[in-house]
């Protein structure tokens, strides 16, 4: 007796994630999976859809975002399935939703995610299964934030760890890469982990080459020394014989702009000898928690939201500092706890990191900011559009590769960010010539144009601009050695 499919999708333009170019062909789904691909006119289905030769690709990979708490609290994920993104990489920065034990305050920038009473995960596998409980919309996959750990073994964070608080956060980090964490997360940037020495980041790294495991690292900083940064990040990562992921990779501060090409070198440098990639996000703004140290009057910094001011938000700092007849240090000072958005990138160097064949699409997004960067709900769709073709900075098959199967291989997802018979059928159908990005600095949570179906483990998930009610995701464990297959 002849199988009947759940699905067909026929007449489709298929782009599979290799970045080779498009071939027409039907798809069928059974039990979540791909199961059959190529001319299927004879095949019986319980359902099918004619895709009328628009582009059906892998559902993307959102490598870089903060999520973590977001696919608990919010699990419809409208702002990510939107995108056609079925898959959610979180702990990124250093800054994770587990392992978590909050002894007082939440310390800056953990408060990214959410807010005190959201960190109930004190061990990953717990983490691990509220994730499946809520059955989010998208997939989840993690990493284990560096910043978390101090937090659960340090009195402080202004300084570095010794050798006994070391040791209790390599247990605790093993614990999670035991239970199928992607790796570790660093966020030495940030005032919470800056204290922290190469040696002590190397001596948690370690760990990492136990499992195959991988190294993301927001870098010590993106502005004048970013170049001795990468060295730092490359020599933790050769140390510890684990793969280095840039996190969102900028030449940030007017100071540094125009100097993509020498960064860019660095990392293909390191690359030649050992696995590194980074990942970017397609805007030329940032956007994080108020930090005095990027307070400078070379580019708009707008403030996103303030605690003792909240009514501050979604004006410029030097509109709120001419206000209060004071300085743009003393308004910032006085807005904090805060965030904002720095317009401190060149928006050349954006698109010659964005082209580079080493970097993913990551968007970087801020969930619970009340006006988020436009990256939140357009990163992926801004990509397709205006970048790959309204720009034609890369073909679309390129762009499509950025955002699955390389991320999927980065991380090893095995059997995500690719359409091949035996993979999961988390899969995107758009139009690439309608497909863009909504999403304004003025006006954030806009649904981008031109994503007409999105499924998730084979289940649809998102249609013609609206949710179907069907969550399908799952929590995703680390599948393979991540330093075999890098590339």
């Amino acid at each position: 007796m002849a199988v009947k499919f759940d699905l067909i999708i026929r007449n489709a333009q298929v782009i599979d994630g290799s970045g080779e170019p498009p071939m027409r062909a039907d798809i069928a789904i059974q039990a979540g999976k791909i199961a059959a691909l190529g001319s299927l006119e004879n095949a019986e289905s319980l359902a099918v859809l004619d895709a009328q030769g628009l582009i059906l690709a892998p559902g993307f990979i959102d490598v870089h975002t903060h999520d973590d708490l977001q696919v608990i609290r919010a699990p419809e994920m409208l702002p990510k399935i939107s995108q056609g993104i079925t898959t959610v990489i979180v702990g990124n920065c250093g800054i994770s939703a587990s392992p978590v034990s909050l002894k007082s305050e939440l310390p800056d920038p953990m408060n990214l995610l959410g807010t005190t009473d959201d960190f109930q995960y004190a061990d990953f596998a717990s983490y691990k299964a509220a994730v499946n409980k809520t059955r989010p919309a998208v997939n989840v996959a993690a990493l284990i934030g560096h910043t978390a750990l101090r937090n659960n073994h340090m009195d402080r964070l202004d300084r570095a760890a010794n050798a006994d608080e070391i040791a209790q956060m390599r247990v605790q980090l093993r614990e999670s890469l035991q239970e199928g964490a992607l790796g570790l997360s660093s966020g030495l940037a940030y005032a919470s982990a800056f204290s922290a020495t190469t040696d002590e980041v190397k001596n948690l790294a370690q760990v990492l080459n136990e499992f195959g495991a991988v190294y993301t690292t927001h870098l010590r900083t993106e502005f004048n020394e970013i170049l001795a940064a990468l060295d730092e990040a490359f020599d933790i990562g050769e140390k510890a014989k684990a793969p280095v992921i840039v996190s969102h990779l900028k030449c940030a501060g007017a100071g540094n702009w125009g100097r993509s090409g020498e960064v860019l070198q660095k990392i293909e440098s390191a690359a030649s000898k050992h696995p590194v990639g980074c990942d970017c996000y397609p805007y030329s703004a940032s956007s994080s928690t108020l930090d005095l140290q990027q307070v400078t009057s070379d580019f708009d910094i707008v403030i996103t939201w303030s605690e003792p001011h909240p009514e501050q938000g979604g004006k410029k700092l030097a509109e709120i500092a001419s206000e209060w007849n004071m300085s743009l240090l003393d308004a910032a000072k006085k807005l904090q706890p805060a965030g904002a958005v720095y317009h401190g990138m060149s928006e050349q160097d954006v698109q010659k990191i964005l082209a580079h064949p080493l970097t993913m699409v990551g968007s970087d997004g801020l969930p619970v900011d009340p006006l988020p960067h436009p990256r939140l709900w357009g990163a992926f769709p801004r990509v397709l559009g205006h970048y790959s073709r309204d720009l034609q900075l890369f073909s679309l098959p390129e762009a499509v590769r950025k955002m699955t199967r390389m991320s999927a291989d980065r991380f090893g997802l095995e059997d995500r960010g690719r359409i091949a018979v035996g993979a999961a059928a988390d899969l995107v159908l758009f139009d690439a010539a309608q497909v863009k990005d909504s999403a304004t600095f003025s006006q954030p949570q806009q649904l981008a144009e031109g994503i007409h179906s999105v499924w998730v483990n084979g289940v649809l998930s998102y249609q013609n601009k609206k949710m179907t009610g069907e969550r399908a995701g799952k929590f995703l464990e680390r599948q393979r050695d991540l330093r075999v297959g890098f590339y």
